[in-house]
Order: structure tokens, then C-alpha cells, then sequence
């Protein structure tokens, strides 16, 4: 499985965008994507999850503004992040873990930089 992140860039506090996360290669094996993000100086932490049976999962600090989903046909999660603020400034980061022949793996995609002006 290889991960595609795109998406990032800059928008003013308030506005929106939406990350996209393009599987390819063994995507049938996909158990679950996760959004995580990393900001200058602090630990990555989760941001959303979507599972086979589209579970999702959020951290909580940003239920109601930011929205996993996916579009099987493109082999594509998708985040969509509302009423940015300046701290949500961060690399947000797309992986993927995954089971093959009874193994499991764990995959990262690049990062998409997301930079929110005050």
C-alpha cells in the first residue's frame, strides 16, 4: 500500500479545506486510515480515523469542525477541515495500516502542509 497526501496549503482563520489521501496497490488489505498532524515543536497526535466499515473516529478537540470520509471508487480518505484556526497550523500526515497474508503493516504517506493565518 502507498499513500498520496495533497491538499495542504494556506487559508486564512475561518476557512476551510480538504485534505485528500490516495491509496494505491493493495487497498483491498486496508483496515483503517488516519489523520495525524504535527506541529513545530509538538508531538504528533490523531486527528481522525476511518475504518473498512467507515467507523470514524476523532479527537475530540475537533469533533464538529474537521470530517473524515472516503470515496472507495478513487481509493480516497478524505479530511475536511472547517472554521480553521491558527492552531491547526501543523503537517498533517495520512497512514494507513493494513493486513497481508496475516501480517500487518503500518504505512505513512508524505505530509501536506496546512498553515493557518491569523
Amino acid at each position: 500500500v502507498q499513500l498520496q497526501a495533497s491538499g495542504g496549503g494556506l487559508v486564512q482563520a475561518g476557512g476551510s479545506l480538504r485534505l485528500s489521501c490516495a491509496a494505491s496497490g493493495s487497498t483491498f488489505s486496508i483496515n483503517a486510515v488516519t489523520w495525524y498532524r504535527q506541529a513545530p515543536g509538538k508531538q504528533r497526535e490523531l486527528v481522525a480515523s476511518i475504518g473498512r466499515a467507515g467507523t470514524t473516529n476523532y479527537a475530540n478537540s475537533l469533533k464538529g469542525r474537521f470530517t473524515i470520509s472516503r470515496d472507495d471508487a478513487k481509493n480516497t480518505v478524505y479530511l475536511q477541515m472547517n472554521s480553521l484556526k491558527p492552531e491547526d497550523t501543523a503537517v498533517y500526515l495520512c497512514a494507513a495500516d493494513w493486513t497481508d497474508y496475516s501480517t500487518d503493516y503500518f504505512t505513512w504517506g508524505q505530509g501536506a502542509q496546512v498553515t493557518v493565518s491569523s
